[in-house]
């Protein structure tokens, strides 16, 4: 269900909103949704969420159609969550509870795994007024058990506390790995460019189609959760690396934010991202609005080229598409495309590939031969082109990007 907050001006629209719900329970093996509605909620009651009569009426409901898993399409508090599992003799989920336990699910790599296992006990560790109501309930024991007058919460939430400690340390060590990674591919110089989007806007289809991979690419929400990167020929035989990236979603928890910040660190390094929308869906300006978001979050500022792809062009009628073709056709940035038929993609990669071009400048460098911190960065980014030693340091020529060289003047 979706409780639609009709006291809040500026929120999503209830009828998308209730249709991605039920699409990520779908996104869940073994769920069978046996019904969705959107349930206005004028106010919050803070114990239970709704009100008395609504709460006593889906009761009834829940009961006559044997319901044994409720998912709400929102926030749902720790004793919210309690009273309502009580009431209505079902298990819940809230969203973020729900997206979790298909990230849970999806994760594939070793760093997916343990990113999703922080972001499940982290929100956890909120929940344990669940397990715990009897919060007077006291063991004693050594210091080391748990000092006397401890409570069995505060127990539990010291052990989650330690679990977070111990992966948040291992994926610090798969965190270093993936930077070994990123050193080795700056030393092929190939461009990096990052597909971003919507969870289920396509792109995966889309690199697919590219590279000739087989990821996972279905009508499914994160459909991608662990980042794939693959070698891509452009026109005009320029080779790049292409990145498919975890799809991204509104309200996503915070939990997982910090959490698959290292998956979404691929974007930081890419040299043109390319933000896939999926142009069919009723909701796709709310979902771009978000994407952009998360973007801004991650730090991604206005120094990385964009480009924004409409995807999707086969689901609409000819009119809807020549009404769009006109809307795009006045914006450089913007292309039209079907990832599923391949319309629109050749001027598509002919843009990439002459961004790619252009953005890389050549120049020449002075190193002295004191500063072999500089010119061992130089080598590592793969961008020398040239290097001769004269008698005040390395002459060396680079070719480069923008990000590269903002990069090295900070050195």
């Amino acid at each position: 269900m979706h409780p639609d907050l009709t006291s809040l001006r500026d929120r999503r629209a209830a009828g998308p909103a209730l249709a991605e719900a039920v699409s990520l329970a779908g996104a869940l093996p073994g769920l069978e949704v046996a019904g969705a509605e959107i349930v206005p909620l004028p106010k919050v009651r803070a114990g239970y969420l709704f009100g008395s009569g609504k709460t006593g009426e889906l009761k009834a409901r829940f009961e006559a159609a044997e319901v044994e898993l409720v998912l709400v399409d929102g926030p749902v508090t720790p004793v919210q969550q309690r009273n309502l599992e009580r009431a209505w003799d079902v298990k819940l989920l809230d969203r973020t509870g729900l997206i979790l336990e298909i990230f849970a699910d999806r994760a594939r790599t070793r760093e997916g795994v343990l990113q999703v296992e922080l972001a499940a006990l982290s929100y956890q560790r909120t929940r344990l007024v669940r397990a715990w109501t009897h919060l007077e309930r006291q063991r004693g024991g050594l210091g080391f058990v748990g000092g006397p007058g401890e409570t069995q919460i505060e127990a539990d939430r010291r052990a989650i506390d330690e679990q977070i400690v111990k992966l948040k340390r291992q994926l610090a060590k798969v965190g270093k790995t993936r930077e070994l990674h990123r050193v080795a591919r700056r030393r092929v110089p190939f461009p990096v460019v990052a597909l971003v989007g919507y969870t289920n806007a396509g792109k995966s289809t889309l690199f697919n189609r590219l590279t000739g991979a087989e990821v996972m690419a279905k009508d499914m929400l994160f459909a991608t959760l662990d980042p794939t990167m693959r070698a891509v020929t452009l026109p005009g035989g320029q080779r790049a690396i292409l990145s498919d990236t975890v799809g991204f979603i509104s309200d996503l928890p915070t939990q997982l934010v910090a959490a698959f910040r290292a998956t979404l660190e691929e974007v930081l390094e890419a040299d043109l991202i390319v933000h896939v929308r999926d142009i069919s869906h009723p909701d796709t300006d709310a979902q771009a609005a978000d994407v952009m978001g998360i973007l801004d979050d991650l730090g991604v500022g206005d120094g990385t080229p964009m480009l924004e792809v409409w995807n999707k062009i086969d689901l609409l009628a000819a009119d809807q598409r020549a009404a769009l073709a006109t809307q795009a056709n006045r914006r450089a940035d913007i292309f039209t495309i079907s990832a599923l038929t391949g319309e629109g993609l050749a001027p598509l990669m002919q843009v990439v590939a002459d961004m790619l071009e252009t953005e890389r400048a050549q120049t020449e460098l002075l190193v002295p031969f004191a500063d072999g911190r500089a010119r061992a960065w130089l080598h590592g980014e793969g961008v020398v082109t040239d290097e001769t030693e004269t008698e005040a340091g390395h002459r060396i020529s680079v070719r480069w990007t923008a990000r590269q060289k903002a990069r090295f003047e900070s050195l």
